[in-house]
């Protein structure tokens, strides 16, 4: 099975036909990302407030808290409210939580619409070992680009947006847009939570870079693999070799670069091959034309 759940261009809610001026001064339209502000509380505590597209508030909410470590994996959440005429939603816990003193000790990240990490988060990351038996294949690699690229998604209807991937060997099965990779990446682990889905033999795909914030994110999530098609910061590159992530980026054709984990790398696929399939297809098109 692929895809289970998947960005939804066509939802009205998400864009904005507006007007403007080309370069030669034509006027054109084009289709904008709407993004609004969604306050997050848990029980009676305000937590953040993030800017989104709110397509899916809940896992947001969910997968915020889990990654910042004030959600539990084993926590009963009792409710979840959600209002959007006032643009807040409050997670509910049997639990009774309160995190004042955690909320004053805060990393701004460099995540797209200012991440923030809080507390003792990055401490509590250096405990973190991920499994030495999960195995990523060139050949899976090379499948959940060509699936993940060529599906339909806000990225290629308007722009100015992150995806993150949810995989299975070479099936991706949770796609997720924000403005913010930061919060493509929670709600995913929102979904995860809420479906009460595991992070073995799970893979992480996203279209940003790999950064600290992604890095810390993936690790927590438990998930041992993570790859884009973008670039690597220091500090992240640092991060996954001292928790033991699989980091792969500039997964782009028949190109990428591995940085940390390369021992999980199974080379199984003829990168000669994946380049004259690209070709194939060019021709393909070009006869088409």
């Amino acid at each position: 099975m692929e895809f289970i759940v998947r960005p939804d261009p066509d939802d009205s809610r998400l864009t904005r036909d507006m007007r403007g001026l080309d370069q030669d001064g034509k006027e054109i339209g084009l289709r904008v990302i709407e993004e609004r502000p969604l306050t997050i509380f848990l029980n009676a505590q305000e937590i953040v407030t993030v800017m989104t597209i709110r397509d899916h508030p809940e896992y947001l909410a969910l997968g915020y808290l889990l990654n910042q470590r004030m959600l539990l994996p084993d926590d009963e959440v009792t409710a979840i409210d959600y209002e959007e005429d006032i643009e807040t939603i409050v997670v509910r816990t049997r639990r009774k939580t309160n995190y004042e003193k955690k909320l004053r000790k805060k990393t701004l990240t460099s995540g797209c619409a200012q991440g923030t990490v809080f507390g003792d988060l990055m401490e509590h990351i250096e405990d973190i070992q991920l499994p030495k038996d999960a195995v990523i294949k060139t050949s899976w690699l090379y499948s959940l680009s060509h699936k993940i690229n060529t599906q339909p998604s806000l990225y290629l209807t308007a722009g100015a947006i992150h995806g993150c991937v949810l995989c299975e060997a070479d099936h991706p099965l949770v796609y997720m847009e924000d403005v913010g990779r930061h919060n493509a990446i929670d709600k995913i682990a929102g979904y995860m939570f809420q479906n009460g889905v595991g992070a073995e033999g799970k893979i992480f795909y996203t279209t940003g870079r790999l950064t600290s914030e992604m890095v810390l994110k993936t690790v927590q999530m438990g998930i041992p693999v993570l790859i884009s098609r973008s670039g690597f910061t220091a500090w992240g590159v640092e991060l996954a070799r001292s928790t033991g992530l699989t980091l792969i980026g500039r997964a782009k054709g028949k190109r990428f670069i591995a940085l940390a984990g390369e021992e999980r790398i199974i080379f199984d696929a003829d990168a000669r091959e994946v380049a004259d399939e690209a070709r194939r297809h060019r021709r393909k098109g070009s006869s088409a034309a």
